[in-house]
């Protein structure tokens, strides 16, 4: 890599002599002298190679890659001193590994050894000096000269600035190896090299602020808020001296001493010192003009950053009842220092906390002990105990915090994941974080004392059933005994007296802490038990209602109705007695920790039920109808009062809910009560839900409501009818014929209204969202301007908007409301600021456009056509608009012009009517006389010119224009125009040859001359004046040498040395713009109307307008404004496309012909802006790098996210430039001013510094650079070309500790300081980060190495745009804007899924997504308040969140939808979040089905793990009622609704299923008359609702209709379902309902890595398989089999009508189910690839499995791997599913029945010979699969005899029954029905029970049954396929509704469908 470093310039200084002359590298040390020299061999030549620097062995590469770069820098120059650097560096690590134990050490040293060899004579001869060290000196001298004289300046440019950079470098390490070499102390010197280095005054590397002496001139540093935060920190007067210490020098700042005394690591210190004054500086800016006048006063500032800081520390404290331990001296300047040395301490227990971060009130335990101590230290507190000065516990020294504080409690968690297996284990057996964290909501925690015991409980992991007495009962003893208030036990912990006096009892393992995560559907009633009571009893009431028939809600109080109705708070009772026992069950592994007090509550909480659920039924059932009445003295509705002792009793029941009544309509009273830490509203609360730390305090003041209503009247009467009906003759064998009523049927009836009943609230909440959201879009100007008509036709109202929004205000325009919206702005040129805000606007216009082209959305062409001129002209507030605007407007004046008949005044008025025409209009008559005024030079030419001028603006004075002129030639003039003004660009063009420039000189006065005769001969009424004044010039005297040129020669032409006309015209870049735009006015047509073309730039800018008009916050200046951070976590995934990936076609087609297929527009731009015609061109130029980049900006890559964010600083530089330039500057331009300026680009890099920080959490990134892996030199390239970008990674390697290796980790951020990735912070963690899930691991590690006030998270498939990016500063006032309630934590945003046009699923998706992240958002946000965390683009408000548990959740499996938690945390910490409409940002998805449906599944996989959370626990035990109706309906109620909707399917088929086989059907029909029940009928159209997609389809179009308009919505809808987007949306619904299920049950919940591919590839028949079996075939087989068997055996009577209306729905299911994977496959119908795909899936069906063959090798080994979820299952749910399989049994015990051959027989020995039968052909099976075992490889023909043999015996059979039993082909048909799902039974049943028949020959049968109908599977889905296959128009069409968006973007498919590596 040595070509990418630019060396410094070599400085000439003169030698100096110094003592101690040393000829070698060591000859004041012989030990080590004899050690490593040798007599080494003579070498003439040396090796000009640079000795590899960057692969290095993990455990030296911190410690001496810097020498090796810095050897190979200066080898050039001076090979010695590059020999001693490299001499030193193999000391360094001969020192660290004197065996080379770690790895690669070895093989390093020796050939670093070898080069030394080859390297020593040479250099020796080279060597300038009489010795090294002298050579080192002089070396040394003149790099520190050059620093010190070119150090302080600050217009270097970039060269300049490199040197310097490398001139510290060189200068810092040439310091640490000339003391090492100087200080004679040997091996002693090698070990004291951090202190050496330390001591180097040259180069300490920095992440922002160089805090170091070399770094004060730097411009960061003389920003006042800088210094005052420096000053601030570096106050140390006071402190303790340092001698107490073990220092010997001065603190110089307060972190060096919080180091010192807690003993915090180097790396660490150095990253939150750079953190506090950042934020100091941030906060002291903003504050009153009035302190931050007096930058040395930070107080304001400080205590802003304590209260956010501490209110978490501070809440805690008073919830436990604990004196917080920050304590502030009365001295002002002494609590300034106080406050600031509390903060930097919790910063630095933060830094280093490592996974504890996700712990935050075991931070905050850890800070309270650690300030208390500070305290001491600071004031000299005696301890009263040991009678010295309080000292730390853990004293200061190096790494004691890590190692004795964090690494103890980092172990308990660490080995408490591992505990989980990889998600295996059930969660109760395990403490996850949240445990861990809870643990320290109790005062127990306390008893683990400070310094922390070791053998407390806390600390055991080991699980153990033995029951002890609780800690609390030993806590309070212990008071009892020692008889000390709360402040002295507290004094006495502090001091560790406590755990000193407490005996140490046997450790025990705590369990779970406050809650169990239990797999159970339970939990979904247990978490939402008010809404499901409120269901339950809402449908009993109205069961009850429809029973009476009440036809008026008054009828209700009758007597009779009213105790029937009250009926349901029998129900309420039973609900409650559940909920308690739930409570117990689901709490029973966490009553260790739980509270005697919460035990006893509980108890007597379910002995309450119980008695209720006992009385209230028997005071019912005996005293019904026994009424005491009292009759009413007025005449009122209620006539009288009627009451039994039953409602008296529910009068009591009631009493007790009467305050949670009250306090549900007064919701602040009930929000203080909890919130309180007062003992009586303590006791007040105890009865209620248990006193947590969260999720107090969450009731608000709304008022919603949703149409629960559901109509129940219409099953009545057929209920009635269906009672009283007898059924004698059962159709089959009747088990219960004894029961009455016939309660089976009418459960068949019942059962799937229920169902539907408790998912219909989510269709009115979908209707609910599309309203509201609809409406609310429409208030907030969504969708404004949604096309190029509308951005045309408002466009000149965007300046203003562009000054109202983006632009800062002065105090004087704050005060004025801005006017928006649907009224126009003010387009006058008002005063001086708003036309300075109009050259601003053309500037950062001008920039956007700009992107446009750099990202290749735009042509060169449509840059000009829209760029705005940026002249003095504009200051003025004359405008010049783009041409795009302006588009043939010059041309359809000239027609209007040209046959107009009228006055001037009317003409005037009708181009005036078009304001973009008068400007075209009046901007070309001024070009040309601009352009006139500078090419005609000659005099005569000048004074026609302006005679003729004169003439044209005196006939407009006088309105007499058209009587003047003659119109009719306009068309004539404009052509001689345009031929004009194409010959000035032409000759502008280029360097022109004499021969051309002469040539172009003649045509230009041609043109000139015909243009002259044109309007003098045929346009001028009055053409001759222009010759009488020439004449009367003449006759006066003046020059009759020019007036007797007007014939000889002619007008224009030369004469002699004079020439008329200024030819070339002159080098101007002003000059030629102006010409340029001047010809495209002039020949612009009607095609420019559509520019952009591209889709994406149209879309862009028209949301960029709309935005304008949006409600936003005033934009604050750059420096005003917040700071913020983006963190991207990356792992594996692509950085940039390799050179051999975008031209491979391994899988399909290659990369770069799909990109050029898909984005063809943008390919085109790109071959424009590389000036190239074609692929092979941009190769020759080699232009490979550019080629990369471009198709990796349009893949879902870190480079396009890498791009995308840095755009923020870029508009932080140009909104910075903005704010401070004047005028001058303005008209000059960004980028030349930041050429010129260097100060001032200084100091625009300076504030972008200090407000925007990106880090990029690549957490392979170590292992990469040590492995050689090219995405290590991506990562660096990105660093390279965006030299702000940070990247945080975890570096694993092996330290050599008494000889032995041992693993240590760092979390490292490094940046790329000329070609080099320079490391800037180094922090130690107590292990592996990853101990939770990957995602958040990834993040916490890395966010210490953010800054500012914000956060925003970013994933790495997301994008961002320049114009997007201005609006980040409006953005972040959100956090400081009050809207009548607390001010947000998380700001969400909205997302554009710019993935959409690749196929139709992409469509599909991005339109649902899009729905959700807009539309969905806005309701959840407002009026709903139940928005979580749900997009990655998402701000945070930093400070609360690191306080408070971080930006997600990590524990492994329940935590699998990490995002998601944030949000619950945040709003059970009473946090706010909001959403923001007016900034977007892009975001990619999958776009094939496998990947769609590999998402869905870890969407709905997170979704259960989220039903069985605390969080979601406590949100809906917590929220108020209609809040926690719509918390359940927008987060686990969405899969429960989906999951019921199947279910109902399946309950309403197995019903009637019963009906029709049990006889029941035909008898209801004939006797009870029963046909059609319109509530079933109701029940299926809403279980289609949610089928079809339509719960998402309808705010999908309200959300299309808002942003392009309703006509394009419903074209886009109905477009959509001609696609198969019903198809698609039920076949997700599978997926979702599968995987939602299956993990609550038996959870498997994991990651499922989609791949994001960019290309859409044809999948294999068996790997749709493999994915879709479970999930959607079995159960489509299954549904079809119902509906067979339903069709057969249906009774006749029923009409076929009314059957097609109620299952087409599930005959549509089932189809979609058993289809769409193919439908949806590209090529899935090719005959060459179904072949293959054949061939590959016989091949997988039958290779054997076995361990390391993978499943998608054998189908082995893929069915082993799809029972992995049963394995860690409990023992409930394997009789779950066990319980669930029976039902595939129905069919066999209902069909047997009506077979022929069984001639009506309907007793039990029927089904029993049935099984007699499956017997047989299980032993066929299997004699058949022995035979193969036996016979099929040596005795083959034996083996085929034994086949003919069995199939003969079975015909033989078959033929026997047929004649003698009247067996028939239908009975044969409906054997195979009834015999097949019982064999599936079978299987599953095996499956369930595995473990205790594994390894049996039963066993070995279950897999030779399974693979059988898998295969049999295999071949009924294939067989249509095949067949299909053979039509080459079902190809075609397929091919068509895949990609239909692509063809009407007219985009070639069928190329790359085909594969073709090339576009012909």
């Amino acid at each position: 890599m040595s070509h990418e470093i630019v060396p410094v310039d070599p400085i000439d200084v003169p030698s100096t002599s110094y003592s101690r002359p040393i000829l070698g590298p060591r000859e004041d040390s012989p030990e080590r002298a004899t050690e490593f020299t040798r007599s080494l061999t003579f070498r003439e030549h040396v090796s000009s190679e640079p000795f590899d620097s960057e692969r290095l062995p993990a455990t030296l590469a911190s410690e001496i890659q810097r020498f090796l770069r810095i050897a190979n820098l200066v080898e050039s120059e001076e090979p010695r001193i590059a020999y001693l650097c490299r001499f030193h560096a193999f000391e360094i690590a001969h020192h660290m590994d004197r065996n080379s134990t770690g790895r690669g050490v070895r093989q390093f040293k020796t050939s670093l050894l070898q080069r030394l060899e080859l390297d020593e004579e040479f250099t020796v001869r080279r060597r300038k000096e009489k010795s090294d060290v002298r050579e080192l000196k002089r070396v040394y001298h003149a790099y520190k000269e050059y620093i010190i004289r070119h150090g302080a300046a600050f217009n270097l440019d970039n060269s300049q600035r490199e040197k310097l950079i490398n001139a510290r470098r060189i200068a810092s390490v040439l310091y640490e190896v000339l003391k090492t070499v100087t200080s004679g102390a040997g091996p002693q010197a090698i070990a004291d090299r951090e202190s050496i280095r330390a001591k180097s005054e040259f180069y300490v590397p920095y992440n922002i602020l160089p805090l170091d002496k070399g770094g004060v001139h730097q411009a960061i540093m003389h920003l006042p808020e800088i210094k005052a935060a420096v000053a601030i920190v570096r106050n140390t007067r006071g402190l303790p001296p340092p001698e107490e210490f073990q220092r010997h020098q001065p603190f110089l700042d307060l972190f060096e001493f919080l180091q010192y005394a807690f003993g915090f690591q180097n790396g660490n210190v150095a990253n939150q010192r750079e953190h506090l004054i950042l934020l100091l500086s941030n906060t002291i800016i903003r504050q009153p003009q009035k302190q931050s006048s007096a930058p040395k006063s930070g107080d304001e500032a400080v205590d802003a950053l304590m209260k956010k800081f501490f209110k978490n520390y501070t809440n805690w404290c008073k919830f436990l009842g604990r004196k917080n331990n920050i304590r502030l001296p009365y001295v002002k300047q002494e609590a300034l220092q106080y406050k600031t040395l509390y903060i930097g301490l919790y910063l630095l227990i933060w830094g280093e906390a490592s996974n504890l971060r996700f712990m935050p009130e075991c931070l905050c335990y850890i800070f309270h002990h650690m300030a208390y101590e500070l305290h001491g230290v600071l004031t000299g507190a005696v301890s009263m105990i040991t009678g010295e000065k309080v000292a730390p516990a853990y004293g200061g020294g190096h790494e004691s915090f890590l190692a004795d504080v964090v690494t103890p409690i980092y172990m308990v968690v660490q080995k408490e994941a591992e505990k989980n297996k990889n998600g295996t284990a059930d969660h109760s057996m395990w403490r996850n974080y949240d445990d861990l964290n809870e643990f320290f909501w109790s005062l127990e925690c306390f008893e683990i004392g400070w310094p922390m015991r070791p053998e407390h409980d806390f600390f055991c992991v080991e699980s153990s059933e033995t029951s002890k007495p609780g800690r609390w009962r030993g806590m309070l003893r212990f008071r009892k005994q020692t008889k000390k208030t709360d402040e002295e036990i507290e004094d006495d912990e502090e001091l560790g007296v406590l755990s000193e006096e407490q005996p140490k009892p046997t450790s025990r393992w705590l369990g779970k802490t406050n809650f169990v995560e239990t797999r159970s559907f339970w939990q979904i009633f247990r978490s939402f038990d008010r809404m499901w009571s409120f269901f339950v009893l809402s449908l009993q009431a109205l069961i009850i209602m429809a029973c009476h028939d009440v036809g008026s809600p008054l009828q209700v109080f009758n007597a009779n109705i009213f105790e029937d109705v009250m009926s349901i708070f029998i129900t309420s009772a039973i609900l409650k007695l559940i909920k308690g026992i739930l409570d117990i069950i689901f709490k029973w592994k966490a009553r260790n920790t739980m509270p005697i007090n919460e035990k006893k509550k509980r108890l007597v909480k379910l002995g309450f039920a119980a008695m209720w659920t006992i009385i209230l039924p028997v005071l019912y059932s005996h005293s019904r109808r026994k009424y005491i009445c009292y009759f009413t003295n007025y005449k009122t509705w209620l006539g009288e009062w009627c009451f039994s002792p039953y409602m008296v009793a529910v009068t009591i029941y009631l009493t007790g809910s009467a305050i949670e009544l009250v306090l549900f309509f007064v919701p602040a009273i009930s929000k203080y009560i909890e919130t309180s830490n007062h003992g009586i509203f303590k006791t007040l609360s105890w009865w209620g839900q248990p006193r947590l730390y969260v999720g107090r305090g969450m009731q608000e003041t709304q008022v919603s409501q949703f149409n629960y209503a559901f109509e129940i009247k219409p099953l009545i009467e057929p209920t009635r009818l269906i009672m009283k009906v007898g059924v004698r003759n059962y159709e089959w064998h009747e088990i219960f014929p004894e029961v009455k009523s016939n309660a089976a049927a009418i459960v068949a009836v019942w059962a799937p209204i229920m169902v539907v009943y408790f998912m219909d609230t989510q269709i009115w909440y979908s209707v609910y969202c599309t309203i509201f959201g609809g409406l609310y879009g429409v208030l907030h100007h969504l969708g404004e301007i949604r096309t190029l008509g509308m951005l045309r036709g408002r466009f000149h109202t965007l300046p203003s908007a562009f000054n109202a929004s983006l632009i800062p205000h002065s105090t004087k325009d704050e005060k004025r409301r801005k006017q928006r919206g649907f009224f126009p702005f003010n387009l006058g040129r008002g005063s001086d600021g708003q036309k300075n805000s109009m050259a601003k606007f053309v500037l950062v216009w001008n920039q956007v456009i700009n992107s446009f082209r750099t990202e290749d959305l735009i042509s060169n062409k449509e840059l000009d056509l829209m760029t705005m001129p940026l002249s003095s002209e504009v200051l003025s507030g004359i405008i010049r608009w783009p041409i795009f605007l302006l588009a043939n407007k010059f041309s359809t004046a000239l027609s209007i012009a040209k046959d107009f008949v009228g006055k001037d005044e009317v003409l005037y008025r009708r181009i005036r009517k078009d304001e973009y025409m008068y400007y075209a209009v009046k901007e070309c008559y001024e070009s040309l006389k601009y352009i006139l005024q500078i090419l005609v030079v000659g005099d005569l030419e000048k004074k026609i010119i302006s005679g003729i001028i004169n003439e044209i603006e005196e006939s407009i004075r006088q309105s007499s224009l058209l009587e003047e002129f003659k119109m009719a030639e306009l068309p004539a003039l404009h052509d001689k125009c345009i031929e004009l003004v194409q010959l000035l660009v032409e000759g502008s063009a280029e360097q022109l040859q004499v021969e051309k420039s002469e040539e172009l000189h003649g045509k230009l006065v041609k043109a000139l001359q015909d243009i002259f005769e044109l309007v003098t001969n045929d346009m001028m009424v009055h053409g001759d004046r222009i010759l009488d004044l020439l004449q009367s010039r003449e006759g006066s005297g003046e020059d009759t040498g020019i007036f007797m040129r007007v014939i000889e020669p002619q007008l224009f032409e030369s004469y002699g040395e004079w020439r008329c006309i200024h030819f070339p015209l002159p080098d101007s870049a002003s000059l030629s713009e102006q010409i340029q735009r001047f010809l495209l006015l002039l020949t612009v047509k009607d095609s420019a109307m559509d520019i952009p073309e591209n889709l994406d730039a149209r879309r862009r800018l028209s949301f960029f307008a709309t935005s304008l008009f949006m409600d936003m916050p005033d934009a604050p200046k750059v420096r005003n404004m917040m700071s913020f951070s983006v963190l991207t976590p990356h792992y594996q995934e692509d950085i940039n496309y390799s050179t051999n990936e975008l031209h491979s076609t391994k899988s399909s087609v290659s990369i770069i012909f799909y990109m050029q297929k898909i984005f063809p527009d943008e390919w085109k731009n790109f071959l424009e802006r590389m000036g190239c015609d074609n692929l092979d061109a941009l190769k020759k130029e080699g232009k490979e790098e550019e080629l990369r980049n471009w198709a990796s900006f349009r893949g879902q890559t870190l480079s396009r996210t890498v791009r995308g964010m840095m755009y923020c600083r870029e508009a932080l530089k140009l909104q910075a430039f903005l704010d401070m330039a004047d005028d001058e500057d303005i008209l000059e331009g960004y980028k030349d001013v930041e050429r010129s300026n260097r100060p001032l680009a200084a100091q625009l890099d300076a504030l972008a510094d200090m407000k925007f920080t990106y880090v990029v959490s690549c957490q392979m990134f170590g292992a990469q650079k040590s492995s050689g892996d090219p995405h290590a030199q991506d990562i660096l390239d990105l660093m390279i070309k965006y030299p702000s970008l940070r990247v945080a990674y975890v570096e694993e390697r092996e330290e050599i500790v008494l000889d032995v290796p041992k693993k240590v980790y760092y979390s490292i951020l490094v940046k790329a300081v000329n070609g080099f990735d320079q490391e800037i912070y180094r922090v130690k963690l107590p292990g592996p980060p990853n101990i939770g899930e990957g995602k958040p691991e990834n993040q916490n590690h890395a966010i210490v190495f953010t800054r500012g006030e914000a956060l925003q998270t970013i994933d790495m498939n997301q994008d961002h745009y320049l114009e997007e990016a201005f609006k980040m500063r409006n953005l972040l006032q959100e956090f400081l804007r009050n809207r009548g309630r607390r001010p947000p934590t998380i700001l969400g945003l909205r997302e554009h899924i710019f993935t959409g046009s690749v196929s139709s699923l992409a469509w599909f998706m991005s339109y649902q997504e899009t729905s959700f992240v807009t539309i969905g958002q806005r309701l959840l946000a407002n009026p709903l308040r139940v928005r979580f965390h749900y997009g990655h683009p998402d701000v945070f408000d930093r400070i609360f969140h690191i306080t408070r548990g971080g930006i997600s959740k990590s524990s492994r499996t329940i935590n699998l939808s990490e995002d998601v938690f944030a949000g619950y945390n945040t709003t059970l910490r009473r946090g706010c979040i909001t959403y923001n409409e007016y900034l977007q940002v892009g975001k990619g998805r999958d776009v094939g089905l496998n990947q769609i449906s590999k998402f869905e599944a870890k969407v709905a996989n997170g979704n259960s793990e989220q039903t069985i959370s605390r969080d979601i626990y406590r949100l809906g035990q917590r929220f108020d009622f209609f809040r926690m109706l719509s918390c359940y309906f927008t987060t686990i109620g969405f899969y429960f609704s989906s999951l019921i909707s199947v279910i109902g399917i399946y309950i309403y088929l197995y019903g009637q299923l019963y009906l029709v086989l049990s006889g029941l059907q035909k008898t209801l029909i004939l006797e009870a008359k029963v046909k059609n029940i319109k509530s079933l009928e109701t029940a299926l159209a809403s279980q289609s609702f949610i089928q079809l997609g339509l719960l998402t389809g309808l705010p999908m179009v309200m959300e299309i209709g808002l942003e392009k308009g309703f006509l394009i919505a419903f074209q886009d809808f109905i477009l959509m379902q001609l696609q198969l987007a019903a198809f698609f949306f039920t076949f997700s619904l599978g997926t979702k309902t599968h995987y939602f299920g299956r993990t609550i049950l038996h959870g498997g919940a994991k990651y499922r890595p989609t791949g994001r591919k960019v290309v859409v590839f044809h999948a294999n028949f068996s790997e749709n398989y493999r994915l879709y079996s479970r999930s959607h075939f079995i159960k489509g087989f299954e549904l079809m089999i119902l509906l067979v068997v339903y069709e057969l055996f249906k009774h006749t009577s029923q009409s076929n009508m009314a059957y097609s209306f109620i299952t087409f729905s599930v005959w549509f299911m089932s189809f979609t189910w058993l289809c769409a994977p193919f439908l949806f496959n590209p090529s899935g119908f090719t005959w060459e690839i179904i072949v293959g795909d054949w061939r590959d899936w016989n091949r997988w069906i039958k290779e054997q499995g076995g361990i390391g063959i993978q499943q998608d090798k054998s189908w082995q080994s893929w069915w082993n791997d799809e029972q992995a979820h049963l394995r860690g299952s409990g023992v409930g749910a394997r009789c779950l599913e066990i319980i669930l399989s029976l039902r595939f049994f129905v069919y066999q015990y209902g069909l047997v029945y009506h077979l022929d051959i069984t001639q009506s027989n309907t007793n039990i020995i029927v089904y029993a010979l049935s099984w007699v039968v499956i017997l047989a052909t299980f032993f066929t099976v299997k004699a058949v699969d022995l035979g193969r075992q036996l016979f099929s490889t040596r005795k083959h023909l034996v083996f085929r005899f034994f086949k003919v043999f069995v199939f003969v015996s079975i015909l033989t059979i078959i033929i026997t029954l047929a004649n003698i039993c009247h067996l028939s082909v239908k009975d044969l048909l409906v054997s195979c029905l009834a015999f097949l799902p019982t064999g599936w039974g079978l299987i599953l049943i095996a499956q369930a029970v595995r473990p205790k028949i594994e390894g049996t020959s039963l066993w070995e049968f279950t897999q030779v049954l399974a693979r059988a109908y898998d295969y049999g599977m295999g071949v009924v889905l294939f067989a249509p396929m095949a067949i299909l296959a053979w039509l080459p128009i079902i190809s075609a069409f397929q091919t068509r509704f895949l990609f239909n968006e692509a063809f009407n973007r007219r985009l070639q498919i069928q190329p790359i469908l085909a594969g073709k590596k090339k576009n012909r």
